[in-house]
């Protein structure tokens, strides 16, 4: 495990200078890193994906629980040098890390096995994007464990009705359950952010939401419907449907209430409306998760 010295050592050593830019903040936190392992539950017999290991305190900490990290890492530098960390801590694992030098927002495959588990703290400023792309890259992924800001995990783990509960939360649920799993304080970084940080859990749906609609023409839908969120369902899609007496008979269709706003829906009702789609609305053009 690294410690606040060993990591600002190590940081030191390789001249390494923590962005904004980047959402650099490192753990620093032994405890703070074996909480994180234990709230992830993942198993002996796990091939975790981490993004964004930076110095790699979160990466020694896994590598001690399961059976193999892949550590994805855009930082040249970073990347450069997590392996030789790695192998100076833990030479008996060495042969269970592999490093992936690439921006996670490209990521397609990864070498070796599928990845069973996401664990990683995520860069705030991209932090719904990444998780969304990595679960729809790789449905492997069983459980995540994502550390992000507070608010960002507050939005995850919403459900319906809640003031928080948006875009992330729908399209989150799409792939997984999710729940708050622990708040985060500041003092276990280095740089300290000026926010709190949230542990975030998504266990995979058993089985894919059953529809017949394709998951970017649902997207489609909860875009639509959020982006004007305080306009009703039948005006916020509108625009969508190809006009608003188009939307209500959609959102008729599929059994829901015109007059509801998008933040009282389950996902599944927004896959009903997307399954009634007017033929008269115009192509949705293919998306990335992330883009989504």
């Amino acid at each position: 495990m690294l410690g606040p010295a060993d990591v600002r050592e190590l940081a030191g050593r390789l001249g390494v200078r923590p962005t904004k830019q980047r959402g650099q903040n490192f753990v620093i936190d032994a405890n703070t890193v074996r909480r994180i392992v234990r709230a992830a539950e993942v198993r002996p017999d796990d091939v975790v994906v981490e993004v964004g290991p930076g110095l790699g305190s979160l990466t020694l900490g896994l590598l001690e629980a399961v059976d193999r990290v892949t550590a994805v890492e855009i930082d040249p530098l970073l990347a450069q040098h997590l392996p030789t960390t790695v192998a100076a801590r833990m030479p008996e694992r060495a042969d269970r890390f592999a490093l992936v030098h690439a921006d996670a927002m490209t990521v397609t495959e990864l070498p070796g096995p599928a990845p069973t588990a996401l664990v990683a703290n995520l860069p705030y400023n991209v932090a719904v994007p990444v998780l969304l792309h990595m679960l729809e890259t790789f449905p492997s992924i069983e459980r995540t464990l994502v550390m992000v800001q507070s608010e960002v995990a507050d939005r995850l783990a919403a459900q319906p009705g809640n003031k928080v509960y948006g875009v992330p939360s729908v399209k989150a649920q799409w792939y997984a359950q999710v729940k708050r799993a622990g708040a985060i304080g500041r003092n276990v970084f280095w740089p300290a952010p000026n926010v709190d940080s949230g542990l975030v859990s998504l266990i995979r749906r058993d089985e894919p939401l059953k529809t017949t609609a394709a998951r970017v023409d649902v997207f489609a839908v909860i875009d639509a419907a959020f982006a004007q969120r305080r306009k009703t369902l039948r005006a916020a899609l509108a625009g969508w449907a190809g006009g608003a007496a188009a939307a209500e008979e959609a959102l008729s269709a599929a059994g829901v209430d015109h007059r509801l706003r998008g933040e009282a829906l389950t996902v599944e009702q927004f896959a009903a409306i997307a399954e009634h789609k007017p033929s008269s609305a115009s192509p949705t053009a293919p998306r990335s998760a992330a883009q989504s």
